[in-house]
């Protein structure tokens, strides 16, 4: 049995939980969130002394079903946070004449090509740059702030010799030396 799986969900009293064919909806203040489950999980709900408590648990102790049940509880945990506090990525650009600036919803990257690169995010995630260095990512899913990050990060990675590019807050890039001269 997974040892993330055996620990039990805390859900407050903003969340909202449902269940249908196999799909968990959760519905939070600041949005709701759906995942499909497999059909290997079963999912309880109990209150105790006022707290609603969500456990996860396994039908049988198939080798497919042990791998699903931490998952499941990581996945629906996460979705629980999401719709309470939400998510946020933080991007920094580093470069001389690097910049960031945001027309409406898109963000426009000056990043050293020829051209600016224009980034339409999904309409779940709001992106807000301060300083024309710092971009931040925020939204309710996990998952889709992190690609998203992880896709303008892509743009112009750092690069090893002089660090320029784009780099997520607190990322430490190893340099290389460079070449010696006589």
């Amino acid at each position: 049995m997974s040892r993330i799986g055996k620990k039990a969900i805390t859900l407050s009293d903003q969340i909202n939980m449902t269940i249908e064919n196999n799909i968990i909806i959760i519905e939070g203040p600041k949005g709701k969130l759906s995942q499909k489950i497999s059909k290997s999980i079963n999912l309880t709900l109990e209150n105790l002394h006022g707290n609603k408590i969500l456990s996860i648990k396994t039908n049988d102790d198939s080798k497919e079903s042990k791998k699903l049940h931490g998952l499941f509880r990581t996945l629906i945990s996460n979705m629980v946070v999401g719709v309470t506090q939400g998510f946020s990525k933080s991007l920094e650009i580093q470069g001389v004449g690097y910049r960031s600036q945001m027309d409406g919803h898109k963000l426009i990257l000056n990043v050293g090509y020829s051209h600016p690169v224009l980034i339409d995010p999904p309409e779940q995630i709001s992106i807000k740059v301060e300083n024309n260095t710092n971009i931040t990512i925020l939204g309710i899913n996990k998952e889709i702030v992190g690609q998203i990050a992880s896709k303008i990060r892509a743009i112009r990675p750092p690069e090893p010799y002089k660090g320029k590019g784009i780099r997520y807050k607190g990322e430490i890039i190893k340099k290389k030396v460079g070449k010696a001269g006589k």
